[in-house]
């Protein structure tokens, strides 16, 4: 519950990026691209969505070790829900772009103050729930926005159902999070002593193999979903274009759910070899928009399903890895 309520917001608005970037315009119309380009582009591309969702979150943990310690987890708790609760508002109230963006910036702020905050409670034996439950969040996030903007809502309304999570996180938290028991034979901890700067180096140094290989899927598949899917468009479909583009995402983010709930199952400890498969499918989807439409709509859903199998697969062994060493 906690990873689903923490990731659910951030992953949202990735899937909804096309709607955000034209908030007031009505589902089924025809968005207003370049008819010079096959390739449909929008003044604004969804990359700049992928910017306001990541730049938080990436300065949050960038710090977090550093200094996170200095304030009570409840604090973080609850400043994450307060952000994420924020996000939806500003997003669905948003009169522009501008706006837009800083509710989604909101959204990245909680999903990062979140994750350095819960995942160290989860211990080992948490990794693997926590996984499944981010990749649950993006699986139902993206299908529930999906069915509602399908079904001819608007972007305001089709986000306002977002507005109980940081809700039921925040009640998961309080009310069903507990710490495990002392064992009575086991004297008591001595106080904890906080570790030198240096120390903190020697820590960063012993994540990077497993850090960079995970960083390289993650630039990739960003590459894929929020630079390249949205110039992927099947004109001949009878989806429209943000149509095909929401339900690309469902499908990625199905393949990621998969994945991270599979961590029981299957283990892999060379996340390297994953990087280089996202690496391969970064190549196949530039492929695949110089066939054009030739390629087939299935295909494109066969190929980003794919992705976030690797991706998903990636993120969850990566972390367990550093859990265990």
């Amino acid at each position: 519950l906690l990873g689903l309520c923490n990731n659910a917001p951030y992953v949202v608005m990735l899937s909804a990026a096309r709607d955000i970037l034209q908030p007031r315009t009505p589902p089924h119309a025809p968005p207003p691209g370049n008819a010079s380009s096959r390739y449909d582009c929008q003044p604004i591309g969804t990359g700049a969505v992928l910017l306001a969702d990541i730049l938080p979150t990436l300065a949050i943990k960038a710090a977090a070790p550093f200094g996170a310690h200095l304030l009570p987890h409840t604090l973080r708790v609850v400043v994450s829900a307060l952000c994420a609760w924020g996000s939806f508002s500003l997003v669905a109230a948003g009169r522009g772009v501008a706006a837009s963006l800083g509710g989604v910036g909101l959204a990245s702020a909680a999903s990062g103050l979140g994750e350095v905050t819960l995942v160290p409670l989860a211990g080992r034996a948490g990794v693997p729930g926590w996984a499944s439950g981010t990749g649950g969040a993006g699986l139902g996030g993206a299908l529930a926005f999906g069915a509602l903007a399908g079904a001819g809502l608007p972007l305001p309304r089709a986000l306002l159902p977002g507005l109980v999570l940081p809700h039921i996180g925040l009640l998961s938290y309080f009310f069903l999070l507990r710490p495990l028991p002392p064992r009575p034979t086991e004297p008591p901890l001595p106080r904890a002593v906080g570790l030198t700067w240096g120390a903190k180096w020697q820590v960063v140094k012993a994540v990077l193999p497993h850090g960079v290989p995970l960083a390289i899927v993650y630039f990739a598949e960003y590459f894929i979903n929020q630079g390249l899917l949205e110039l992927l468009y099947f004109p001949q479909s009878t989806l429209t274009h943000a149509e095909q583009y929401r339900w690309l995402q469902l499908t990625y983010q199905g393949g990621v759910f998969a994945a991270r709930s599979s961590l029981r199952c299957l283990r892999l400890r060379r996340v390297w070899l994953l990087a280089l498969l996202q690496v391969l499918n970064v190549g196949l989807v530039l492929g695949a928009l110089a066939v054009g439409p030739g390629l087939g709509l299935a295909a494109a859903f066969a190929l980003v399903a794919w992705e976030g199998l690797v991706g998903g697969g990636a993120f969850a062994n990566a972390l367990l890895n550093v859990a265990q060493q």
